[in-house]
């Protein structure tokens, strides 16, 4: 069975004085996912906006991933296949070593 869906991702960007903010919002269809990011420019740095930018959107994204993660972990405890228990394997996502 072929099941397709489109899910919207917008993301909004706005700096000031050096500080750049995301706001990403994950729309699936049934529920909404809000995620926010925050980057600032050390004052000895070049003041270059699209790395803010970069920044801020990817901590926004990051915080909509980590939700989405959580989310998907409760649904699969609440069918039956919740996570391991004793010693935790390798993660079954991405590694972030910036955490």
């Amino acid at each position: 069975m072929t099941h397709t869906l489109e899910w919207k991702l917008r993301l909004d960007l706005s700096e000031e004085e050096g500080t750049t903010k995301a706001e990403a919002v994950l729309d699936t269809g049934s529920e909404k996912l809000t995620g926010h990011g925050v980057a600032r420019c050390n004052p000895t740095d070049v003041d270059i906006p699209s790395i803010g930018d970069e920044l801020a959107a990817s901590r926004a994204m990051k915080d909509v991933a980590g939700q989405l993660m959580r989310e998907a972990d409760r649904e699969m405890e609440a069918a039956g296949a919740g996570p391991p228990k004793g010693p935790l394997g390798k993660p079954y996502a991405w590694t972030d070593v910036s955490s």
